[in-house]
Protein backbone atom coordinates (compact mmCIF):
# COMPACT_ATOMS: atom_id res chain seq x y z
CA UNK A 1 0.00 0.00 0.00
CA UNK A 2 3.02 2.30 0.34
CA UNK A 3 4.42 1.76 -3.16
CA UNK A 4 2.94 4.87 -4.77
CA UNK A 5 0.67 2.90 -7.11
CA UNK A 6 -2.07 4.73 -9.00
CA UNK A 7 -4.40 1.78 -8.35
CA UNK A 8 -4.53 -2.00 -7.96
CA UNK A 9 -6.46 -3.71 -10.71
CA UNK A 10 -8.53 -6.86 -10.13
CA UNK A 11 -6.83 -8.01 -6.89
CA UNK A 12 -8.98 -11.18 -6.62
CA UNK A 13 -11.27 -13.18 -8.90
CA UNK A 14 -13.92 -11.04 -10.59
CA UNK A 15 -16.83 -12.66 -8.78
CA UNK A 16 -15.31 -12.29 -5.29
CA UNK A 17 -16.99 -8.99 -4.54
CA UNK A 18 -16.76 -9.45 -0.77
CA UNK A 19 -13.01 -10.07 -1.07
CA UNK A 20 -12.63 -6.93 -3.17
CA UNK A 21 -14.66 -4.96 -0.64
CA UNK A 22 -12.42 -6.12 2.23
CA UNK A 23 -9.28 -5.17 0.27
CA UNK A 24 -10.73 -1.79 -0.76
CA UNK A 25 -11.63 -1.02 2.86
CA UNK A 26 -8.18 -2.00 4.13
CA UNK A 27 -6.01 -0.10 1.64
CA UNK A 28 -5.52 3.54 0.75
CA UNK A 29 -4.42 2.59 -2.79
CA UNK A 30 -7.59 2.59 -4.93
CA UNK A 31 -8.93 -0.79 -6.07
CA UNK A 32 -10.16 -0.99 -9.66
CA UNK A 33 -12.42 -3.78 -10.93
CA UNK A 34 -15.07 -4.55 -13.60
CA UNK A 35 -13.07 -5.52 -16.72
CA UNK A 36 -14.47 -9.06 -16.44
CA UNK A 37 -18.07 -8.08 -15.67
CA UNK A 38 -20.70 -9.38 -18.06
CA UNK A 39 -23.43 -6.77 -17.93
CA UNK A 40 -24.13 -3.68 -15.87
CA UNK A 41 -25.96 -5.79 -13.28
CA UNK A 42 -22.60 -7.16 -12.09
CA UNK A 43 -21.32 -3.62 -11.63
CA UNK A 44 -24.48 -2.75 -9.70
CA UNK A 45 -23.77 -5.66 -7.33
CA UNK A 46 -20.15 -4.55 -6.89
CA UNK A 47 -21.17 -0.99 -6.10
CA UNK A 48 -23.72 -2.24 -3.55
CA UNK A 49 -20.96 -3.90 -1.47
CA UNK A 50 -18.38 -1.14 -2.11
CA UNK A 51 -16.07 -3.59 -3.85
CA UNK A 52 -13.89 -0.92 -5.45
CA UNK A 53 -12.86 2.70 -5.63
CA UNK A 54 -12.61 2.78 -9.43
CA UNK A 55 -14.39 0.85 -12.19
CA UNK A 56 -13.06 -0.27 -15.56
CA UNK A 57 -15.66 -2.04 -17.70
CA UNK A 58 -14.78 -3.64 -21.02
CA UNK A 59 -17.31 -2.55 -23.64
CA UNK A 60 -17.13 -5.98 -25.30
CA UNK A 61 -17.72 -7.96 -22.09
CA UNK A 62 -20.29 -5.65 -20.53
CA UNK A 63 -22.60 -6.31 -23.51
CA UNK A 64 -21.94 -3.24 -25.60
CA UNK A 65 -23.00 0.37 -25.64
CA UNK A 66 -26.31 0.06 -23.76
CA UNK A 67 -24.77 -1.63 -20.72
CA UNK A 68 -21.75 0.70 -20.89
CA UNK A 69 -24.11 3.68 -20.63
CA UNK A 70 -25.86 2.01 -17.71
CA UNK A 71 -22.47 1.36 -16.09
CA UNK A 72 -21.65 5.03 -16.66
CA UNK A 73 -24.85 6.10 -14.90
CA UNK A 74 -24.18 3.68 -12.03
CA UNK A 75 -20.63 4.93 -11.59
CA UNK A 76 -21.81 8.53 -11.67
CA UNK A 77 -24.49 7.86 -9.04
CA UNK A 78 -21.89 6.15 -6.83
CA UNK A 79 -19.26 8.84 -7.44
CA UNK A 80 -16.81 6.31 -8.89
CA UNK A 81 -14.33 7.25 -11.63
CA UNK A 82 -14.81 5.02 -14.69
CA UNK A 83 -11.98 3.97 -17.00
CA UNK A 84 -12.03 1.74 -20.06
CA UNK A 85 -10.59 -1.70 -20.63
CA UNK A 86 -9.31 -2.27 -24.18
CA UNK A 87 -11.26 -1.87 -27.47
CA UNK A 88 -9.83 1.62 -27.71
CA UNK A 89 -11.90 2.99 -30.60
CA UNK A 90 -15.26 2.31 -28.93
CA UNK A 91 -13.98 3.17 -25.47
CA UNK A 92 -12.72 6.59 -26.60
CA UNK A 93 -16.17 7.50 -27.88
CA UNK A 94 -17.96 6.14 -24.82
CA UNK A 95 -15.67 7.86 -22.34
CA UNK A 96 -16.61 11.16 -23.98
CA UNK A 97 -20.19 10.44 -22.83
CA UNK A 98 -19.14 9.32 -19.33
CA UNK A 99 -19.41 12.01 -16.63
CA UNK A 100 -16.90 10.26 -14.35
CA UNK A 101 -14.41 9.40 -17.14
CA UNK A 102 -10.98 8.66 -15.73
CA UNK A 103 -8.40 6.72 -17.82
CA UNK A 104 -8.47 5.01 -21.19
CA UNK A 105 -6.45 1.83 -21.43
CA UNK A 106 -4.62 1.88 -24.75
CA UNK A 107 -3.71 -1.61 -25.86
CA UNK A 108 -3.02 -1.27 -29.55
CA UNK A 109 -3.41 -4.93 -30.50
CA UNK A 110 -4.73 -4.02 -33.97
CA UNK A 111 -1.56 -2.09 -34.81
CA UNK A 112 -1.02 -2.03 -38.57
CA UNK A 113 -4.43 -3.53 -39.30
CA UNK A 114 -6.17 -0.14 -38.96
CA UNK A 115 -6.49 2.32 -41.81
CA UNK A 116 -5.66 5.20 -39.47
CA UNK A 117 -3.45 4.96 -36.39
CA UNK A 118 -4.61 6.03 -32.96
CA UNK A 119 -4.14 9.77 -32.43
CA UNK A 120 -2.38 10.45 -29.14
CA UNK A 121 -1.41 14.03 -28.28
CA UNK A 122 0.12 15.22 -25.00
CA UNK A 123 -0.74 11.90 -23.38
CA UNK A 124 -4.37 12.00 -24.46
CA UNK A 125 -6.15 9.80 -26.97
CA UNK A 126 -8.23 11.87 -29.37
CA UNK A 127 -11.53 10.29 -30.41
CA UNK A 128 -12.24 10.09 -34.11
CA UNK A 129 -14.51 12.64 -35.71
CA UNK A 130 -16.01 10.10 -38.11
CA UNK A 131 -19.36 8.32 -37.83
CA UNK A 132 -19.51 5.20 -35.69
CA UNK A 133 -16.60 4.17 -33.54
CA UNK A 134 -14.04 5.23 -36.12
CA UNK A 135 -12.52 1.84 -36.78
CA UNK A 136 -11.73 0.99 -40.40
CA UNK A 137 -9.60 -2.02 -41.30
CA UNK A 138 -6.84 -2.25 -43.89
CA UNK A 139 -8.42 -5.14 -45.75
CA UNK A 140 -5.14 -6.10 -47.44
CA UNK A 141 -3.51 -6.58 -44.03
CA UNK A 142 -6.50 -8.34 -42.48
CA UNK A 143 -6.56 -10.78 -45.42
CA UNK A 144 -2.92 -11.71 -44.74
CA UNK A 145 -3.78 -12.75 -41.17
CA UNK A 146 -6.78 -14.94 -41.89
CA UNK A 147 -6.83 -18.46 -40.50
Amino acid sequence: DDEGLESIEEPVLADDLQGCARIAAALTTPIQIAENFHGASELRAAIAVRASDLVMPDVQFIHGVIDWLEASALSQAAGLPLSSHTFVEASAQLLCATPTAHWIEVLDAAGGLRQAPLQIKRGMLLPRDTPGIGLAWREDQVFRHRA
